[in-house]
């Protein structure tokens, strides 16, 4: 018997190692590699060519040619984000609206996924199909659905003014009032549906057993509902915050010239100005905006679950 186990040991260990070299490989060819090349662009210098950076590598030219190009590499572009305002101002408003985004989306999204997991379970899939109907449409299509609402003849202006609620129609597209309506809209289900998740395998029992010491159903709610959805929160939000603070789309078509987002500033760097190493500048340092604070959470994150094992 003990011979059986010992020769399954390494079959087992062998089919482990393989169902995790998967995804690391799916990582290094779909991320890793592509953020190489886009770091290595980053150093280099704008050029008049094809493609429009200086150095170039020729693999035909060997490895002495390679070492050169290397050398050629510099700090410039990064250094010029730091002289100009325009792209630190970016990336500030960038992570102000997703961070109100953000916060809007978590403020509607919750009452919605609360109430599908406190729904009858017969309800509960019609709910969610619910949810995630919007992404039967193209997501360029639904912005631009939102042109025709919030323009100042638009759906909404004259709803509001049959309703006798306004005078004239209210200016909101083209602002940034428009840009957290679009974020919101669009981003709604990536937070509600990993914290619908959560609060579905909430233990009820938990909830009657506090109502039976005494506690109100606010205080229920304060005490054990929130702190135990936590997880799905943070998840949701990170959904929400991550593509919102580099999203172009909404704020192109929705906000204004006034609405400074770093999406719109690498978009206008790379196919405008065609300056491919400050553009790939941009997009290294947004990058390690948002995966620091990940790597941190997710340490913490480990961190409180040693302890508590």
């Amino acid at each position: 018997m003990l011979s059986e186990q010992t020769s399954v040991s390494p079959k087992r260990s062998a089919g482990s190692w393989t169902l995790i070299a998967v995804p690391y490989f799916w990582l290094a060819v779909f991320f890793l590699a592509p953020f190489f090349i886009v770091f290595k662009i980053s150093l280099s210098e704008v050029a008049v060519a094809i493609p429009p950076y200086l150095p170039t590598f020729d693999v035909s030219e060997g490895w002495a040619a390679l070492v050169d190009g290397i050398s050629q590499f510099s700090l410039e572009n990064y250094i010029w984000l730091t002289e100009d305002d325009l792209y630190w101002k970016s990336y500030l408003s960038s992570v102000i609206i997703a961070a109100i985004s953000t916060l809007i989306t978590l403020l509607v999204g919750y009452p919605i996924a609360y109430g599908m997991a406190r729904s009858p379970k017969e309800w509960r899939p019609t709910l969610l199909m619910l949810v995630i109907l919007p992404f039967w449409t193209s997501f360029l299509i639904r912005v631009y659905a939102w042109i025709g609402i919030l323009k100042n003849e638009g759906l909404l202006n004259q709803l509001l003014l049959i309703l006798g609620l306004i005078d004239e129609p209210l200016v909101i597209l083209n602002t940034n009032i428009a840009v957290y309506i679009g974020i919101v809209y669009s981003y709604l289900p990536f937070l509600v549906l990993p914290l619908y998740a959560n609060l579905e395998k909430l233990d009820i029992s938990l909830l009657e057993a506090a109502e039976d010491l005494g506690c109100p159903p606010w205080k229920v709610f304060w005490k054990v509902t929130l702190p135990l959805s936590l997880p799905g929160v943070i998840a949701g939000c990170f959904l929400v915050f991550i593509p919102a603070v580099g999203e172009f789309v909404i704020p192109d078509l929705l906000g204004g010239s006034n609405t400074l987002m770093i999406g719109k500033t690498l978009w206008v760097e790379f196919f405008s100005n065609r300056d491919w190493p400050v553009s790939s500048a941009v997009a290294v340092i947004l990058l390690m905006i948002l995966v620091i604070p990940i790597v941190l959470f997710q340490n913490h994150q480990q961190k409180l679950a040693e302890k508590q094992s």
